[in-house]
């Protein structure tokens, strides 16, 4: 929250127009597991936009997850329908 998104924001530039961060509490059931302990949203206008910008700084923004957890990180790049 204090600094790997920040890292990100600003490798990015003004292609990250903005970024969310949750916090995983439950799963849909009482006392499960929530499926993923933390996830971020990176809003950019394109998927060439987030390439264009992510793609340069790849290896030290993946890199810098090795500072905060041993779980490896899942990628998914989607569109966001109604916001």
């Amino acid at each position: 929250r204090d600094k790997h998104m920040p890292l990100l924001k600003a490798r990015m530039g003004d292609a990250c127009k903005s970024y969310t961060i949750d916090k995983g509490l439950a799963g849909g059931a009482p006392g499960a597991k929530p499926t993923y302990v933390g996830m971020c949203h990176v809003f950019c206008d394109s998927v060439e936009a987030f390439q264009g910008a992510f793609g340069p700084h790849a290896k030290e923004i993946l890199g810098d997850v090795r500072n905060y957890t041993d779980i490896a990180p899942v990628m998914q790049i989607s569109e966001v329908v109604v916001g």
